[in-house]
């Protein structure tokens, strides 16, 4: 390490929450990479892929061991400009193939998958297993029809048979769209319809909270609006729950009709047609702020390669390790965590039900009993089982716990020093990660090399040109500005569906800034380096003329003892044209008060200056969030002010519109 990296690690490490050992500094996979590389330090590697791309992204797939069936001659083409770069050319590449061949080979009878149902029930497959499963799903699925470019909705809870559908269309050729399982009918029809769906992957229910979710009836709704979809898959999580099947298009996911039904030899698929990295697996739809959500395109050689290498790289996962991740498949970071941990040869580990049920311990549970390494959370799920103490969580064991995750949102310190310290007794690292669908992982992150300090991130993801620009595309820091990328990489989407002139995709993040993917959210750097996000670039408040994040405002009022969570949000205003409103949801057990309001209000004079005193501080019984957690302000703001919010089909709670929606009629 340089002199000049000496002092600054120095310096870093004066306020940091987390600081790396001689162990990680010596043997973390970064630490590895970097010397495989012929890098001389972590600067300089960083330097090398913002200057080569190209350079890195082959160095980093042979790093992390990606399973080619041809390598690539050529790593990187733009010939058509960077919005339109493409990858591993004259390479073949297979995500599904790669992500259970060679560990079945190398290590069949490890576990590879783990699967506990929120009623306890526990399934786990070893390599060897899972592979024969995806190999056997294969070839039931393409007795329905399903082959090469077939468009085929997954709407599914976090089962086993979610992962070995994903690997099993993966196989075949085919193109995914991961639904939400907590979707209304009109939601899921709407992603359907615009994906062309001709088959739809379903169940007949599951367990959330002790209730039955009837997810066969939420797709007979959706299918009635949905008239592509031909054949619908059906796998049976609760036996007992009675469901109506419709002879000429639902069958079953153990033995769906053709040569593997009912009978058939137990024969699997072994034959992979060789596949393009560039051919497309996988489309997730954004939900927008208004009109219909944007389908953004993925393929074999992008989501799958940036996911397993933010997971190397970024979060020290290796062979043998267990990731488990709270989220659903209907979210980035399901889709993420599968194709991630397994191609890494990593242990998966999915969870059907909710975090604190039938206790808030039950996440912790889950770290003891399936001994998991790396543990990923959002904030709003910190928040929400912190207020229970200490208590749920120091019964269990969780020594196995390694690095801990969180994305999602932007943080505010005390629930993360509640993880970093009591969920992490000061041992772990907390990994904050910040990035996209549209991105297949993250843009800022924090790596094992470098100090941690709280809430924020101690840089770009390992090969991410990422920057931070003004209105003019200069570089700046010590201030606000747009998160920036300057460089393509392969995970970035390839545009959205049914748009063939790539229009809407240009606009959305290349056109802002001429050759500069514009991410949307607002960031600055501190003294030392580290960054932190400042939430979306539209959801950002402009009092008097000053720019403020949201998350600033939320972190002031939830420093509050009585203020569980909270969101900021910019209402018209004739004198400063945007005045500030904050919407609290106060702790259990906690009456609002107004006096609780005039403290907050203060609390954010304190910290950010008079110009910025909110005009008003309201008590609402929650905010609207999506399952993953994350608060959505743009519905939070049309409720309040009488305004259309656009898509709410993302929202686990809509019932929280009708008390913002009151509070701002009164």
């Amino acid at each position: 390490m340089s002199t000049s990296r000496q002092a600054a690690f120095a310096r870093e490490s004066a306020e940091a929450a987390w600081r790396p050992g001689p162990g990680q500094l010596a043997e973390a996979r970064l630490a590895e990479f970097i010397r495989a590389s012929g890098a001389a330090d972590l600067d300089d590697l960083q330097a090398r892929a913002a200057g080569d791309p190209a350079w890195f992204w082959s160095v980093a797939a042979d790093d992390i061991g990606i399973a080619w069936q041809r390598r690539p001659t050529t790593i990187l083409d733009l010939a058509g400009g960077p919005a339109r770069a493409t990858w591993w050319g004259g390479g073949l590449f297979n995500h599904a193939v790669a992500s259970t061949e060679p560990w079945a080979r190398l290590r069949p009878d490890e576990q590879a998958l783990a699967w506990e149902g929120e009623d306890g029930e526990v399934r786990r497959y070893t390599w060897a297993e899972l592979d024969r499963a995806a190999r056997l799903a294969a070839r039931r699925l393409a007795a329905t029809g399903i082959g090469r470019g077939s468009r085929v909705g997954i709407f599914l809870p976090m089962l086993a048979e979610t992962v070995i559908a994903v690997l099993s269309l993966g196989r075949l050729g085919a193109i995914f769209t991961p639904i939400f399982s907590g979707y209304a009918a009109p939601a899921v029809a709407a992603r359907l319809e615009a994906f062309s769906a001709t088959h739809l992957i379903t169940a007949d229910g599951f367990l959330r909270r002790g209730a039955v979710i009837p997810l066969k009836e939420v797709a007979d709704a959706a299918l009635a609006l949905a008239p592509t979809v031909q054949r619908v898959i059906v796998v049976r999580r609760l036996p007992g729950t009675p469901i109506e099947l419709d002879g000429q298009r639902d069958l079953p996911w153990e033995a769906p009709d053709g040569p593997a039904g009912a009978g058939a030899p137990d024969v699997v698929v072994d034959a992979v047609t060789p596949t393009d990295p560039e051919q497309p697996y996988m489309v997730i739809y954004t939900s927008g702020t208004t009109g219909r959500p944007k389908g953004t395109v993925h393929v074999h050689g992008g989501f799958p390669i940036k996911a397993a290498q933010d997971l190397a790289h970024t979060f020290d996962l290796r062979a043998g390790d267990a990731l488990c991740w709270f989220t659903d498949l209907g979210w980035m970071m399901g889709p993420w965590a599968i194709s991630g941990a397994l191609l890494l040869g990593a242990r998966l580990v999915i969870y059907e039900g909710a975090p604190d049920w039938p206790d808030p311990g039950r996440l912790w549970a889950l770290v003891a009993s399936h001994r998991i390494s790396h543990m990923g959370v959002s904030p709003t799920l910190i928040r929400a089982l912190r207020v229970h103490g200490d208590e749920p969580v120091l019964a269990h064991d969780r020594s196995s716990l390694r690095v801990l995750g969180s994305t999602g949102e932007p943080w505010n310190p005390d629930p993360w020093q509640w993880l970093s310290s009591v969920v992490g007794e000061g041992r772990l690292p907390i990994v904050n990660y910040s990035g996209g669908t549209e991105v297949s992982g993250g843009i800022v992150g924090c790596n094992l090399l470098r100090p941690i300090r709280a809430t924020s991130f101690n840089g770009p993801c390992v090969g991410m040109a990422a920057d931070i620009v003004d209105s003019n595309g200069a570089s700046v820091r010590g201030a606000v500005g747009e998160l920036a990328i300057r460089q393509p990489w392969p995970g970035m989407t390839r545009g959205f569906w049914n748009e063939p002139d790539d229009e809407l995709y240009l606009e959305a993040y290349w056109r802002r800034q001429p050759g500069m993917w514009i991410h949307g959210d607002w960031a600055a750097t501190d003294d030392d380096g580290f960054w932190y996000i400042h939430g979306r670039s539209d959801d950002t408040l402009k009092v008097a003329g000053k720019r403020v994040g949201p998350a600033e405002v939320e972190a002031c009022a939830v420093a509050h003892p009585a203020v569980m969570a909270a969101a900021a949000i910019g209402v018209p205003d004739p004198v400063k044209g945007e005045a500030i409103v904050v919407l609290c949801v106060p702790r259990p057990g906690v009456a609002w008060d107004p006096a609780i309001a005039v403290e907050v209000s203060q609390r954010v004079v304190d910290d950010l200056g008079k110009p910025v005193r909110p005009k008003l501080v309201i008590g609402v019984p929650t905010l609207p969030h999506t399952r993953s957690g994350k608060v959505m302000r743009r519905v939070a703001r049309a409720a309040y002010l009488g305004l259309d919010p656009g898509d709410l089909s993302a929202l686990e709670n809509p019932a929280s519109i009708e008390a913002i929606a009151a509070a701002g009629r009164s």
